[in-house]
């Protein structure tokens, strides 16, 4: 297994520019992308950035940014940039919104920095190196059981095929309402799976998978001790269609869940109601 270790200061350095410009610029001019979804002025500003940086540190590594699509040889390893993960957020002075920077190595992610700008909170991972936010050594939670877990859910779908796509994911929110502890919807992956990473929550269920919104924060989750799959339990790729996170042990209920069968999720242990395990 190659080490990607070394090109966390560069990530790192890159992910400061982008912050920067999240501080201190507001949105400015909107620009649509369809159905309800937009970029501001800021994807725009940050992206540019970044990937001029990039591409003068390391000219041998490829970009894909959300908004302004590739460059370089992407055919071997490939930085991913999501600007501004949680751009309506963003517009509407939420500061759950994030810089999410990852890099992949045939299809699979394996370096990732997160920052919360906002929030406060940087995120970091690489393949084999464990996980950590601000120096702080990262631990999924130990829940095991659907009923104490918080499960934080992807958007809904806008856009073409939206409803199609709405249809299941208001089937999953029904089934989880009536099983999960609690479900978040954040309005950005990287906050739910650096959230993940952190235990601040239980499980990350996305029926979707785009890969600047996601690598960061899938080897970010994994390298804290999360399993990161597609919803057929598939390990997670760039070609994935969901992006569904746990720890081992709750895994296998929230995949149940996923594809339909509530039945599978066991009710509460006797005497655990308001019991949440420590991480392990």
């Amino acid at each position: 297994m190659t080490d990607h270790a070394g090109l966390l200061p560069v990530a790192h350095r890159a992910v400061d520019l982008a912050s920067g410009i999240m501080r201190s610029m507001r949105p400015g001019v909107l620009t649509s992308k369809g159905d309800r979804d937009m970029a501001s002025e800021v994807d725009f500003a940050v992206e540019d950035r970044v990937r001029a940086f990039l591409t003068e540190q390391t000219p041998e590594i490829g970009f894909l940014g959300e908004e302004n699509g590739s460059s370089g040889d992407t055919g071997g390893l490939l930085w991913t940039l999501d600007p501004v993960d949680g751009t309506v957020n963003f517009v509407h002075g939420s500061p759950l919104c994030a810089v999410s920077l990852g890099l992949i190595a045939g299809k699979r992610a394996v370096l990732g920095v997160i920052d919360l700008p906002f929030l406060g909170g940087r995120y970091s991972a690489a393949e084999g190196h464990g996980a950590e936010a601000d120096g702080r050594r990262l631990g999924v939670s130990g829940v095991t059981e659907v009923s104490e877990a918080v499960v934080a859910i992807g958007d809904y779908a806008v856009g073409p095929g939206a409803e199609e796509k709405n249809r299941l994911r208001f089937a999953l929110t029904h089934r989880l309402a009536a099983r999960a502890q609690r479900i978040r919807m954040h309005g950005s992956a990287a906050v739910d799976l650096a959230w993940l990473a952190a235990g601040k929550i239980d499980s990350v269920i996305i029926l979707a998978n785009k890969p600047w919104d996601t690598s960061a924060g899938v080897v970010i989750a994994r390298e804290a001790g999360a399993l990161t799959v597609d919803r057929d339990g598939a390990p997670h790729s760039f070609d994935a269609e969901a992006t569904i996170a746990a720890n081992p042990h709750l895994l296998p209920s929230i995949l149940a869940l996923v594809a339909g069968e509530g039945s599978a999720e066991r009710g509460p242990r006797p005497g655990s109601a308001g019991r949440r395990p420590t991480r392990p």
